[in-house]
């Protein structure tokens, strides 16, 4: 005798072949979340509430209009964006990749924007001629001349302090202008761009002077916690960035902004 098995099993056993057999479709990758300070032109809300600047436009464009990787931009002041990382409340900052960086970060092999700096001095400065004529760092120290700059500069640590420059620091990126413009101390090192939007709206651009000195540039890279999940995408975003070079994408947004 022939056994059948009930409709109702039949019918199961279709439902669940149906099942096995459906590709699911995968969930949206989670966003990255960037501790940035507000600093003009690289990362800011507008008045509208809305991001902008040349580092958001590039990341914008490289992670989530070509790689499809959301982003979530998180304000704090500066010195803060470095503790979130190493609380493992956020996954990534932008910056350079010194040494005590990367020991709680990785990164990508060459920046994204290599930011010229020139020396700033205040107008009346009696050394003035003679820091538009400095071509390195080293001369600084001969001329025993101090640096402002702002708390947790790392790359100031790397490359200024440790050739014995005296440095002062302040806690707010505002601070390092008034300082100079009190006479608080000789230079700043800055990109001028950044300088001249900072130094309109304090209405410091008649106190404080572009020596036209160029000592070195910043190299800007993403950094990524080291035990994020998103620190996979490190290799994809190089390979992003060179093709942004390549096409003329990225150069096209920094000159946006020169």
């Amino acid at each position: 005798m022939k056994h059948f098995a009930p409709p109702f099993i039949l019918l199961l056993l279709l439902l669940f072949c149906g099942v096995t057999n459906r590709t699911e479709a995968a969930p949206p990758p989670s966003p990255i979340r960037i501790a940035y300070p507000e600093f003009p032109p690289f990362h800011w809300k507008n008045r509208q509430g809305k991001m902008q600047g040349l580092f958001f436009e590039i990341l914008t464009e490289a992670l989530e209009k070509r790689m499809h990787q959301p982003l979530l931009w998180s304000p704090y002041p500066w010195a803060r964006c470095q503790e979130q990382l190493k609380a493992g409340r956020d996954d990534a900052i932008i910056t350079v990749p010194t040494r005590s960086r990367l020991q709680y970060t990785k990164t990508h092999p060459h920046p994204f924007f290599n930011k010229p700096l020139h020396l700033f001095t205040y107008a009346g400065h009696p050394l003035k001629r003679r820091i538009g004529q400095i071509e390195s760092l080293a001369e600084i120290k001969s001329l025993q001349l101090s640096v402002i700059t702002y708390a947790q500069n790392g790359w100031n640590h790397d490359h200024v302090a440790t050739l014995g420059v005296k440095t002062l620091e302040t806690a707010y990126l505002d601070s390092v202008w008034i300082m100079l413009a009190r006479h608080r101390g000789d230079l700043v090192i800055e990109w001028p761009r950044a300088a001249q939007i900072d130094l309109q709206r304090l209405g410091l651009e008649n106190t404080i002077e572009d020596t036209g000195a160029e000592v070195a540039h910043m190299p800007f890279h993403l950094l990524i916690r080291k035990d994020s999940s998103h620190i996979r995408i490190l290799d994809r975003f190089e390979q992003t960035v060179q093709a942004m070079k390549t096409d003329g994408t990225l150069a096209k947004i920094i000159q946006s902004y020169e």
